[in-house]
């Protein structure tokens, strides 16, 4: 396609015009284009979060013999929490200097080397630290997250980011479920932690040649050092970071801790586990979609709120259940905590180009100029945004680790994580939706001729 109302390409395929706000582009081929991208996203992004989360599974398997205890095991679920976040800096912005496409393909290989690692050393009578470094090197399954929701975020026009992006984080989300079914299976056939690596190793392959064949580069999303120093100074992105560790971090802290949480407080069995672990981070994946196309209709913000008032709930009823030891309603509770954690992922990230399109506004931008400035520093943000919130997840694991030493209970674990609830709550509620203020951070209503933004609109 050519012209106006197409995308205009260059060898390799590269995209050089790409105008997804112009509705004749995007209804002229745009849409098409943007959803078969959207498609092999998915895939490439749901396998590296079922390889970020194999320890989930692969702790339920180390019995006695491997000679680790309980706080081994959660240190061992931190590993990948760790590195996962902490490479997902590095893997946004790659999306710039390599293309979108192409970051896809060596990020996808990249897979390879954690599932080769783990099937040489998965067996008793391997080191602690040998099986922390290689806890670490499964780590980098997290970065696509990164990557993929930047390079996403460039090919859907303002109006449709909210399901794009949720559905995008969704079906990696899901991945997490997916593997712990996966795990359940090998558990129930005997087979060992060795047939759950071979499963994933063709499905790597065959996420590198969807992305070689099917996906494109934007040569519009270029390298652009300056967006990110301006995303670090902007106090948005901090707040943002904060509401996403309410709802990321708990999502992907729970996910990978559930089964030790069942195991060691509820005393299931490593299959009695297996059972029940995929419940929780398979709702919280299907229902993030839900949150972004939500948030699409009423506001980033209020779903947002509202999302953290339950969730503080539901941390409450984890507690009783905690005291009273039930399982019953300690899985309503947990459950109920994966279900929100899930919406809000899907409204907090609705959010980030939204602000960030008020702040242009605030700047006097207008047009093509605002819509590029917002692709930049969304971009931007989402990278440390999402590195922050995959943090969260190391924080809550640590927390279950003490919480179990020092107590024999998830219990002490589960009251600061009501109270981040509560924190988090009152600072969606002051940030942005307390109405105008003279200054700050929950300064985002346009103050020039043009009228005020919606709460709709963030």
């Amino acid at each position: 396609m050519a012209g106006r109302t197409g995308a205009r390409r260059r060898g390799g395929r590269w995209i050089e015009h790409w105008e997804p706000e112009d509705e004749a582009f995007w209804e002229g081929g745009g849409k098409r284009i943007a959803s078969r991208n959207l498609a092999f996203s998915v895939l490439s992004e749901h396998i590296g979060f079922s390889v970020w989360s194999l320890w989930s599974v692969m702790v339920l398997f180390m019995g006695p013999e491997y000679g680790v205890d309980p706080a081994g095991k959660f240190f061992l679920v931190c590993m990948p929490t760790l590195v996962g976040g902490l490479v997902r800096i590095p893997y946004a912005f790659a999306v710039a200097v390599f293309g979108g496409r192409n970051w896809t393909i060596v990020s996808a290989l990249i897979l390879l080397f954690p599932v080769t690692a783990l099937w040489l050393v998965m067996e008793p009578g391997t080191s602690y630290t040998t099986l922390m470094l290689v806890a670490a090197l499964t780590g980098v399954g997290g970065g696509n997250f990164a990557s993929s929701m930047t390079n996403i975020n460039a090919f859907y026009p303002q109006r449709r980011k909210g399901w794009a992006l949720g559905m995008n984080a969704g079906g990696g989300n899901i991945g997490v479920p997916v593997v712990q079914l996966i795990g359940l299976a090998v558990i129930a056939a005997a087979g060992g932690p060795r047939v759950l690596l071979a499963v994933y190793t063709p499905l790597i392959l065959v996420a590198v040649l969807g992305a070689a064949l099917f996906m494109d580069n934007l040569a519009p999303v270029s390298n652009d050092t300056g967006a990110a120093r301006e995303a670090v100074r902007e106090p948005q992105t901090w707040i943002m970071a904060v509401l996403y560790v309410g709802t990321f971090g708990s999502f992907i802290g729970f996910s990978f801790a559930f089964g030790l949480v069942l195991q060691n407080q509820f005393g299931r069995t490593p299959y009695e586990a297996a059972q029940l672990t995929f419940i929780g981070p398979l709702i919280g994946s299907l229902i993030r979609p839900l949150g972004g196309m939500l948030a699409d209709r009423v506001g980033g913000a209020r779903i947002t709120f509202w999302n953290f008032v339950v969730m503080a709930v539901c941390a409450s009823v984890v507690i009783y259940a905690s005291l009273e030891e039930s399982l019953g309603i300690f899985l309503v509770g947990f459950v109920g905590l994966f279900f929100f954690a899930g919406l809000g992922n899907g409204s907090t990230y609705k959010m980030i180009p939204a602000i960030f399109r008020a702040k242009a506004r605030e700047r006097g931008m207008t047009g093509d100029g605002a819509e590029a400035w917002t692709r930049r520093l969304s971009g931007a943000a989402m990278g440390l945004i999402g590195a922050v919130g995959a943090l969260g997840g190391l924080l809550i694991n640590l927390a279950f680790r003490q919480s179990f030493l020092s107590a024999d209970s998830g219990t002490p674990a589960f009251v600061s994580f009501l109270g981040a609830y509560a924190v988090c709550s009152t600072l969606t509620w002051a940030a942005y939706l307390r109405g105008p203020a003279p200054s700050g951070p929950g300064e985002l209503r346009e103050r020039s001729r043009e009228p005020a933004l919606s709460h709709a609109e963030i």
